[in-house]
This record gives structure tokens, sequence and C-alpha cells, in this order.
């Protein structure tokens, strides 16, 4: 079995909500406290063992590619003020990895579409899927936790899911499953964004994913749903007949950073765990 050692940041959408904030500046690179929200996402994957970065942006998202970039002048200008701190806080951004890969999404066909963009790049290995709009605070990196659920199952997907209010089930996709552990279930239903009376469950995906190469045939294959994209739900379904695809209840504190209430929430965490009195 091949372990994970790839994941895709989907980072090409244009983050409306965030707006004027988003319009010179890509939704990844708002800042939590002093870090943006793909480096948490970065960090992430890097605590799981991940050594390929691959990021799938759009047009107005070099930013970010700068951001993972060495910056030779502001490191020298600190070096020369004395501000070794803050050097080894520049020279740190970039986790040791073995490559940072970008690639473009040309149009906005929805997240199916752009884990599809990433083909040629992962290949035929199992890896990960980061949306970096949703924040876990979680003492063991989630993805790591994904792929440790993976690793037990002898393969096959892992979704992080968590429980949400049934008045919230058309904010997401919902899963039913059937329990196999204390946080592992066998999925055998999943549809996008119920309303309350139709959701199957309260079971709710969240923005992580382990998924097998296989993924890729069904996204070729299936038609656009709703919206008129291509929706990973979609493709996820197309692959619960073969009874491989594992739901998984993370451990740690999720904030949607892609509502403003969100992104708030997460402020005020993050700046409370650094030591800011707010």
């Amino acid at each position: 079995m091949k372990p994970v050692r790839k994941a895709v940041f989907p980072v090409a959408g244009l983050g409306t909500r965030f707006l004027p904030a988003t319009k010179a500046m890509p939704k990844e690179m708002l800042p939590i406290v002093d870090k943006p929200l793909i480096q948490y996402a970065v960090e992430e994957a890097a605590a799981a063992g991940i050594t390929q970065m691959i990021f799938v942006t759009g047009r107005s998202k070099r930013s970010i590619a700068d951001h993972f970039d060495r910056a030779p002048e502001l490191e020298a200008e600190l070096a020369a003020k004395g501000k070794f701190e803050l050097l080894e806080v520049v020279r740190n951004i970039s986790p040791e990895t073995e490559s940072f890969v970008y690639t473009r999404q040309a149009e906005p066909l929805g997240l199916g579409h752009a884990v599809l963009c990433a083909e040629l790049i992962v290949g035929d290995e199992p890896f990960a899927v980061i949306l970096a709009d949703d924040l876990i605070d979680a003492e063991k990196s989630v993805i790591g936790q994904l792929a440790e659920a993976r690793a037990a199952r002898g393969g096959g997907n892992v979704i992080a899911v968590e429980d949400v209010p049934r008045a919230e089930t058309n904010r997401y996709g919902i899963v039913s499953s059937e329990p196999i552990d204390g946080r592992t279930s066998r999925m055998s239903h999943i549809v996008e964004k119920p309303t309350p009376d139709k959701a199957p469950s309260t079971l709710a995906v969240v923005g992580r994913y382990v998924l097998e190469p296989g993924i890729f045939e069904h996204l070729r294959t299936i038609p656009r749903g709703a919206g008129g994209e291509i929706q990973l739900t979609d493709a996820i379904a197309g692959m619960l007949s073969s009874n491989t695809t594992f739901a998984y209840r993370y451990e740690g504190r999720r904030f949607d950073c892609g509502s403003k209430e969100g992104f708030v929430a997460a402020t005020v965490h993050f700046a409370r765990k650094a030591g800011y009195s707010i």
C-alpha cells in the first residue's frame, strides 16, 4: 500500500465573501494573527509527512507562490539589522519538503474540477486534499489522522466529518455511514447540501480528504452537478459501491474561515493561544 505523500490545495477561488479585502489579495493569504490561512494548511500537511505540495491556482494568485519562495533581499535586510528571530520565521515559512508545484484551473468549474487539474502531478498515488478555508486546531495533523485511518483499513478513501446542527445541513455534504470503530465508519451515501428535512444524517464533510487515485476516473466521467460544476461529492458517491470509502470523526476544533464569523473566531482563538490578551 502506497503511503500518502502528496497534497492538493485548491486555491483558485475568488473569495468574494471577503471583498473588498480579496480584490487584490487571495483569500488564502488573509492572516490569522500573523500567519496566512494557506500556511496553516501547508504546515498541517508537512506534519503528516506530505513531501509534495500541489497548488491548483487561478489568476491573481501569484502571491501564494511568492509567500513560499525564498526572499534573499528580505533575509539580508533582517540579518543586517540583527533581527534574527524574524529571520528564522521567514526562513521557516516553507517546510522541508521535496517540492512545491503550481498548476492552473483555467475555469471555475468546482472543487472536483480543481482536484482533476492536479491529476498529471499526482499520478497513480493516494493523495490528500486540504481546503485552507477550514482551519483546524488539532494536537495531531488532521490529514495525519486520516492517513493513519486509511492505513488501518488497508487503503481506501477517508473523508473528515463532524456532527453539525440539523439546521445547517444545507451548507455541507452530508453522509450516511455504518460505524466500524469509535471514529471510523463505512460510508454508504453522500449528498451535497441537503435541506434539513432531506438530510440523511447530521454528519458533515469538512475540508480534509485522503483519496485513492481512482477518484480521477470518476471526476473525468461524471456529469456536471449543482451549479453546473464538477462536484467532488459526486465522484466520491460513485466510489461508494466498492465499500472502500470511510468517514472519520477527526480530533480537533474547526473554524470556518470561509465566513467572516468563523474568520474572526479563529483570529481570537489563535491570538489567545499565542498569549495575547483579547
